[in-house]
């Protein structure tokens, strides 16, 4: 997979996240070896929120996620 940003190599990557809850919560996500930018479900979710929105256009039934993806409670 090649980064949005740069093209890098993405590779896939455990993320720890100690700032959105109180207890540290792992997810599995992508990193580029490169510049570093994270890609993971959420993100990847809002991005494809927002091009619906800014489109107008519907998505098409394989293009929809199953679910939207889980949040820190």
């Amino acid at each position: 997979m090649k980064c949005a940003r740069c093209r890098g190599l993405m590779v896939r990557d455990h993320l720890l996240d100690m700032q959105e809850s109180y207890v540290p919560m792992w997810m599995s996500g992508l990193r580029c070896v490169a510049c570093g930018n994270i890609e993971d479900p959420l993100i990847q979710y809002n991005r494809m929120m927002h091009e619906v929105r800014r489109t107008g256009r519907r998505m098409s039934r394989t293009a929809q996620p199953l679910a939207r993806p889980a949040q820190a409670a």
